[in-house]
């Protein structure tokens, strides 16, 4: 996760124990030093282990396939044991059934970056950082009407809840 999402949850939530590591890009992460039919099979691994709803289950499963990755190849047993606790924060906060689709991967975010360097790629005189704000906020202005909504948006406030709750943090700093 890039520094500046890191920090601003950081800012707003204490701890990093609130940020979630894209489940996609440690998936393929983990898969990219195979053949093409092994990373079938490993992909479909790492998803069913993924899938389980319980935190405990989810750590056996990521263990038993860290035991297996070990065997084939270190790199992806090492990549997939760095990304394990940050892969698992969902399962570990109890709201993988209510916010299990849209908040898995961080397509999201990268969709609104992709946007927005579209927007502004051919800006070439940033003089100050308040024409860089103006600039990215008309941006984002420009290309909000194409947003859809987030699945699983109205579970959010269960999400703040659940991180206040779960990982003992204080309330969200006011905006």
């Amino acid at each position: 996760m890039a520094k500046g999402l890191r920090a601003a949850v950081r800012d707003g939530y204490g701890p990093d124990d609130a940020v979630q590591r894209c489940q996609r890009h440690t998936r393929e992460n983990a898969v990219r030093c195979f053949s093409q039919p092994l990373q079938i099979l490993r992909r479909r691994k790492l998803r069913a282990a993924q899938a389980h709803p319980a935190h405990a289950d989810a750590t056996r499963a990521f263990q038993r396939l860290h035991k297996q990755l070990t065997i084939l190849t270190v790199s992806a047993a090492n990549s997939l044991e760095e990304a394990l606790d940050e892969t698992l924060r969902r399962h570990r906060v109890g709201v993988v059934t209510t916010l299990g689709v849209g908040f898995k991967t961080t397509n999201l975010i990268e969709n609104v970056m992709s946007q927005l360097e579209r927007k502004t790629q051919r800006v070439a005189r940033w003089r100050t950082s308040d024409q860089k704000l103006g600039w990215c906020a008309t941006a984002l202005l420009q290309i909000a009407p194409r947003f859809r909504r987030i699945k699983g948006c109205a579970q959010l406030p269960l999400l703040q809840s659940a991180l206040r709750d779960k990982l003992h943090l204080a309330t969200p700093a006011a905006a």
